[in-house]
């Protein structure tokens, strides 16, 4: 079967090509891709290439396929896992298989599987460490959301905190305790604001800062104050950009005792240091947003480590447990991650999106593999549609929705958009 797909060959050499599938064996299966979310790290693969950590040294000869946030229908399974898996199933993958010690993960070391393609074929080892995971919802770019919001769950659970007068760590957030999401306005920012206000273990209090007004708008208009009161979180938004003292300012909404989970969502020094200080006692810091400079560093108060019991963690992406409490959350209306799509787009559209991310605004950059689509925000769908039907259409359908991408939108596109 032949394939469309984006692979990489080098650093910033992305290339939309059609090659031949093989085969597949008793231990694979093959796939239909219907959507990925491009994500950060991607960017990262392909500015680095081989030099990445997960990305092999023979690319030049052997690329890679490109896109790890994916979803699809499975379309043959291969003899061994006929009793698991049928044609005709909705899958999405955890892409962070831990298979025999190696970072090897699809999206940035496989030939034959990644998002950014239309057919795949998943070898054994993803079904082996469980990581091929069933998806029962009524759209495939939530299956594709389960990724990132698996990321934001497994950030939660890693945190943790001190039994005083013991040494047991106790992991998790504090339920009801207080919380700090710094430059948390971008698309994982949203994700956590959403976890936080609505999964079963909730904070009391969420400060969420920014120093973008229009993002914080957007925010606070899709996961409200209202919202988050029905659900027993009090919840404010911040521009830190004028504050006079932005320490003092936050550690007000705390009644001075500072935060007991902090999360820092911009590899930025001064964010950093910013979530250092605002810390209470027993406080942990989770530096999310992963820096693409390997010496990236910031200060941290280790007189408060040692007399304030101040801690720090670290966690990049989620396992293959955070991706079931995902698809389990989305499948139950619990949360709502489509705030994090801003933008949609085919797989025409991946290479040079990729290679721009982060000189693009907004969130996430969702896109249909199957389909001939320039990269277009949502909020630009009404002005396309004064000369393009199609974008009238779509301008009209989000509207119903808030303005948020969603499953009747995908249908739409799914069945009208011209394909790749």
């Amino acid at each position: 079967m032949k394939t469309k797909a984006v692979r990489m060959y080098g650093k910033s050499d992305l290339r939309l090509e059609e090659f031949e599938l093989p085969a597949i064996g008793p231990g694979e299966i093959l796939a239909h891709v219907i959507s990925d979310d491009i994500c950060m790290s991607s960017y990262k693969a392909a500015k680095q290439g081989s030099d990445h950590k997960r990305v092999p040294d023979d690319i030049a000869e052997n690329p890679v396929i490109i896109g790890h946030e994916f979803c699809g229908e499975i379309v043959e399974v291969g003899e061994k896992w006929k009793d698991a898996f049928k044609p005709g199933q909705r899958f999405s993958i955890q892409p962070a298989l831990n298979y025999k010690g190696t970072l090897d993960a699809p999206g940035y070391s496989y030939r034959l599987i990644g998002g950014d393609a239309t057919y795949v074929v998943i070898p054994e080892e993803v079904m082996t460490q469980d990581c091929l995971l069933q998806y029962d919802g009524d759209a495939f770019f939530l299956g594709s959301l389960a990724e990132p919001v698996s990321c934001v769950a497994g950030a939660f659970h890693a945190n943790y905190h001190t039994t005083q007068g013991s040494y047991e760590h106790t992991m998790g957030i504090v339920e009801g305790g207080k919380m700090a999401i710094l430059a948390g306005v971008g698309p994982m920012g949203l994700a956590a604001i959403d976890y936080a206000i609505h999964n079963p273990r909730r904070p009391g209090l969420v400060v969420v800062t920014d120093i973008d007004q229009t993002r914080l708008d957007r925010a606070a208009s899709i996961y409200t104050v209202e919202d988050a009161k029905q659900n027993g979180v009090e919840l404010h938004y911040v521009n830190t950009r004028d504050l006079d003292d932005v320490d003092a300012a936050l550690i007000a909404y705390t009644d001075g005792a500072g935060f007991d989970d902090v999360f820092v969502f911009a590899p930025v020094r001064p964010v950093v240091e910013q979530g250092d200080r605002i810390l209470g006692k027993d406080g942990c810091l989770n530096f999310f947003a992963g820096p693409t400079d390997p010496d990236f560093r910031a200060e941290f108060n280790f007189y408060d480590v040692h007399y304030a019991s101040h801690h720090v963690v670290g966690t990049s992406g989620g396992n293959t447990d955070d991706m079931r409490e995902a698809l389990d959350l989305m499948g139950r209306g619990v949360i709502n991650p489509a705030a994090m799509v801003t933008h949609i787009g085919g797989l025409n559209a991946v290479a040079e999106t990729t290679l721009n991310l982060p000189n693009i605004p907004g969130g996430k950059k969702l896109m249909y593999t199957t389909k001939n689509l320039p990269l277009v925000a949502i909020e630009d769908f009404a002005e396309r549609g004064a000369d393009d039907p199609f974008y009238r259409e779509l301008a009209a359908i989000c509207a119903r929705h808030n303005n948020l991408w969603n499953a009747e939108a995908e249908r739409y596109v799914l069945e009208n958009a011209p394909e790749i």
